[in-house]
């Protein structure tokens, strides 16, 4: 945990934002896979570690604006856990560790918010992403479940988005030691990955270092060779020479921030002729997009930027044709370039995409564009000091899309179809850097990682 003086100031904040009422957080609990006493690794609500810092289950928290006032509430541990968990600190400890004071159970929380409700008093909570805790809102809040998501607080989504966006110096070093630790899985990949492995071997590489360095995988590894699949978590397929393996991962820390890394890495130690023209395409707009990553600078122009330069290197290789930056407008890109160009990081390896993004990366005259290969920008706003951000170019030539496309011959004025089908079976290519929006433009985060072609074969030929 940050020093408890981290976590008042945060609720200080929040409390001036939301003005009054009683602002009610839902921690998470244990998940079980199959039965009770078999559970999935325990993940805490990342607002709720924002502003409260306890990665323990079972636990909520309640600030009353108006009283000024904050309590924890959870169950003190039995015996039983005790003896199968180890000691564990009484609540009224752990609460004191974030500069809590009040604390009770889960049935002093019901009173509470039953006294609350009863007096119509507002009370604020955020999106909820699990059942578990849509039943309990239900029973503590008296609305029913069907009712739950749309009496949401937007005041306290935007409150808490706003504060989570600007990351602190605490949190962009805690950033920093995830990628640290991206780093050496990207590394240890590109060392590792021979003909005649399976994926499965480099992936447990990968998620085996990130453990190892005493953090854990951010979200499951993405390794294949068939990386037209953008989020492909197949890694049955046995690679050979003359394959590209998309090596997507990243690291979460002891502390819960996430890194975002991806490298492309040639199966054998060489990338063909053919690799190097996509794969320098890629860099290049990757490199181009993060020079323009600026305070004030729309992302979402960012991001059409990235479209420019990528059908200006498929123009050189004769795959799009006419001018770049009207063929971009035009979505032509979105033939190779499906996704979004970035996202936000922090907390969640996609910053609180579970507030929204319509709150998190757009504003009320800054609004998505639901267009196909638009829709997936999780970030389209203007850039600000002490963002960070995740750029991440790709060409991805999908067998199906292409068909569609070419039956209906859309953009065709853009696009040379005969040229495109020499690349159906190529498969993807992304490269993809976490960076620091500073005053002057940007930075970025962690030890460099290899990704010059040079690089990147060296380490592969090891």
């Amino acid at each position: 945990m940050f020093p408890a003086d981290t976590y008042i100031e945060r609720r200080k904040q929040l409390k001036k934002q939301i003005g009054s009422g009683v602002i009610l957080f839902m921690g998470n609990q244990e998940s079980p896979m199959n039965y009770t006493d078999n559970t999935f690794t325990f993940r805490q609500d990342s607002s709720f570690l924002y502003y409260f810092g306890l990665n323990l289950p079972s636990i909520a928290a309640i600030i009353d604006v108006d009283e000024d006032k904050e309590f924890i509430f959870g169950d003190e541990p039995s015996m039983h856990d005790i003896v199968f968990l180890g000691p564990q600190n009484p609540l009224s400890e752990s609460a004191a560790q974030v500069g809590v004071s009040q604390s009770g159970s889960l049935d002093d929380m019901e009173t509470l918010l039953s006294k609350v409700t009863g007096s119509n008093r507002r009370v604020h909570y955020l999106p909820q992403y699990r059942a578990d805790n849509v039943i309990k809102l239900e029973k503590l809040i008296s609305i029913p479940h069907t009712e739950i998501a749309s009496n949401v607080s937007i005041e306290l989504v935007k409150a808490a988005a706003a504060q989570r966006s600007i990351k602190s110096a605490e949190e962009i070093a805690e950033i920093e030691v995830a990628v640290n630790i991206a780093y050496e899985m990207h590394v240890g990949a590109m060392k590792a990955a021979r003909p005649g492995m399976y994926e499965y071997e480099v992936s447990a590489l990968i998620e085996g270092t990130a453990l190892s360095m005493g953090g854990r995988i951010a979200f499951p590894v993405i390794f294949s060779i068939h990386g037209e699949t953008l989020h492909n978590h197949y890694h049955g397929n046995k690679m050979k020479a003359g394959d590209i393996a998309i090596n997507d991962s990243g690291a979460e820390t002891a502390m819960n921030y996430c890194s975002d890394i991806t490298r492309t890495i040639p199966i054998g130690g060489k990338f063909t002729s053919r690799q190097k023209d996509i794969y320098n395409i890629v860099l290049d707009t990757e490199e181009k997009c993060i020079q323009a990553v600026k305070p004030g600078v729309e992302f979402r122009d960012v991001h059409l930027l990235a479209g420019e330069v990528l059908c200006g290197g498929l123009k050189e290789l004769g795959l799009t044709k006419g001018d770049p930056k009207e063929a971009a407008v035009a979505g032509a890109h979105t033939l190779f370039f499906q996704c979004g160009l970035g996202h936000q990081m922090g907390l969640d390896v996609h910053d609180m995409e579970g507030l929204g993004e319509d709150y998190v990366g757009y504003t009320d005259t800054i609004k998505r564009n639901n267009d196909f290969g638009f829709c997936s920008l999780r970030m389209g706003k203007a850039l600000e000091v002490d963002h960070v951000m995740t750029v991440e170019p790709g060409v991805y030539f999908i067998p199906e899309l292409i068909n569609r496309w070419k039956a209906d011959n859309k953009l065709e004025q853009f696009i040379n179809y005969d040229k495109v089908e020499e690349y159906r079976d190529f498969g993807g290519v992304r490269i993809e850097d976490d960076v620091l929006v500073t005053e002057d433009g940007c930075r970025l985060l962690g030890k460099p990682i290899p990704k010059s072609i040079d690089q990147v074969e060296a380490l592969a030929s090891l």
